[in-house]
């Protein structure tokens, strides 16, 4: 599942970054693998989303979160 189909106020874990170049930036901001990642608020129009990664809060840009890997665990968002 890719970052971007996250729905608002629900936690995934992030698998993996598909881009090489995108992976450096968004490491250096603490989007690691393992990391769990909660998406908190998304614009009116789907771009940029605000999520909340390594304790704080960041906001990418919609074509970013369609690079970002993650796997949603099981019984969240109920």
């Amino acid at each position: 599942m890719k970052l971007s189909a996250l729905a608002k106020g629900i936690e995934a874990v992030i698998i993996s970054i598909e881009d090489e170049d995108l992976s450096v930036k968004l490491y250096e901001m603490g989007c690691l693998p393992g990391e769990r990642v909660k998406v908190e608020n998304i614009a009116p129009f789907g771009d940029p989303i605000a999520i909340t990664v390594s304790g704080y809060k960041l906001c990418i840009r919609q074509q970013e979160a369609d690079r970002v890997l993650i796997k949603q665990e099981t019984g969240e968002g109920n």
